[in-house]
């Protein structure tokens, strides 16, 4: 009986063994594969509870992109908003309160050539490729918003942000310079070439005259960086050629067609002529020019203006440039005139003008204010006295009014 006992009772025991074995391992596969789900799901398991019995999707949404909560701010910028007397060669930089990314940059009106860059990681930079315009009024703006300009970790500007400044008054120097590099002036210019954003700098060279034999009553007349008669008179000549207004201004349209036009290489095509009219009775009144260096009008006889009607003395510039003029007025005798079709006219100084006007003779005043000469010399002088042209009266005014033509008009 123990032997059976003993027999009958082992058996018993080894049957629940296997059991609990059974038992461990289905529950240590459950939990494995619990930590599996949780590894391959994520975040997406998270707060995610399932009915028993109910089967939970795995195709949660991706997660949001995080964005910074902080605001991007301009710091400061060079030239600062307000700022004249801005050279034409400036470069741009605008500074942030962070580092920031390139995919959008700031704008500037009007436009110019150059480019973008990030020197640093807070600032961009605009490098010109060609001038800013004297006297011009510049906008930088910094586009703000989400779609703006934005930091690294995403802050951007709540709104744009503009800078506006104003470039400095074109020097004298430079103008004189781009003027003769052109040919609108008797000098020529010499000197190195400067970079493209340099153009409306002055440059270390040197003007020379382009003739020689020019009479001191011209080249007396010049001083190289100070404004003057002759310089006025190139500008008036460059507009004209350029369909500009004829005033002898040099402001930013002019320096904006000047930097263009030596850009491309367009140069002056009118003669550069310089009259000087004489009103010396010893022998007579007379006018000699000199067209592009040359002396081709030699004492030409001419009359001036009466007692009361003087040419007055002065260097001008020729305004006006007509083949024929209607001509009226009032003459030193009370008399009104009326002239439909006064030929080969150029006007210099108010109502006077160069022309042609019939007299029995020339050399002495008998007009009322203009340089007349006879219909042969007005007809070959009057193409070569286009706008711009330099016109110098000197001598003494007399006080008599010619006894051989009591007629002071035109």
């Amino acid at each position: 009986m123990q032997a059976l006992q003993a027999h009958s009772g082992g058996p018993r025991r080894r049957r629940w063994k296997p059991l609990v074995f059974a038992l461990l391992v289905v529950a240590a596969l459950a939990v494995v594969g619990g930590v599996v789900y949780a590894a391959r799901t994520g975040n997406r398991a998270t707060g995610v509870v399932c009915a028993h019995g109910v089967s939970c999707s795995t195709s949660a949404k991706a997660p949001a992109v995080a964005v910074s909560t902080g605001t991007l701010r301009v710091v400061s910028t060079s030239p600062s908003t307000g700022a004249t007397s801005v050279k034409s060669d400036t470069t741009i930089s605008v500074r942030f309160t962070a580092a920031v990314k390139t995919g959008v940059l700031p704008t500037i009106t009007p436009s110019v050539a150059g480019s973008w860059s990030q020197p640093r990681p807070d600032e961009l930079r605009f490098s010109p490729s060609a001038p800013f315009i004297p006297y011009t009024k510049y906008t930088v703006t910094v586009p703000g918003g989400q779609e703006g300009v934005t930091s690294k970790d995403g802050a951007y500007l709540r709104s744009s942000t503009t800078v506006s400044f104003t470039i400095a008054p074109g020097s004298t120097e430079r103008l004189q310079q781009l003027l003769a590099m052109l040919g609108y002036l008797p000098l020529s210019y010499a000197g190195p070439t400067p970079a493209p954003q340099d153009m409306a700098m002055p440059q270390p060279g040197t003007l020379t005259w382009r003739w020689s034999g020019l009479p001191s009553a011209l080249t007396g007349q010049w001083t190289p960086g100070i404004p003057n008669a002759l310089t006025k008179g190139a500008v008036m000549m460059f507009e004209t050629e350029n369909g500009l207004t004829v005033d002898g201004i040099p402001g930013p349209v002019v320096w904006t067609a000047l930097l263009n036009d030596v850009a491309s290489g367009k140069v002056n095509t009118e003669p550069v002529t310089y009259v000087l009219v004489t009103k010396n009775l010893a022998p007579v009144e007379h006018l000699t020019a000199w067209v592009n260096g040359s002396l081709e009008f030699h004492d030409v006889t001419v009359n001036t203006g009466v007692r009361g009607a003087t040419t007055h003395n002065g260097t001008y510039q020729v305004f006006e440039h007509v083949r024929t003029s209607h001509m009226s007025g009032t003459d030193v005798t009370g008399t009104h005139y009326t002239i439909p079709t006064v030929p080969w006219v150029s006007y210099f100084n108010g109502g006077d003008a160069l022309h042609y006007y019939p007299r029995a003779a020339y050399g002495f005043p008998q007009s009322n204010g203009c340089v007349e000469m006879q219909l042969a010399t007005a007809q070959a002088l009057w193409p070569n006295t286009p706008i711009g042209t330099l016109v110098t009266v000197q001598g003494p005014t007399y006080g008599v009014t010619s006894s051989k033509d009591t007629s002071s008009a035109p």
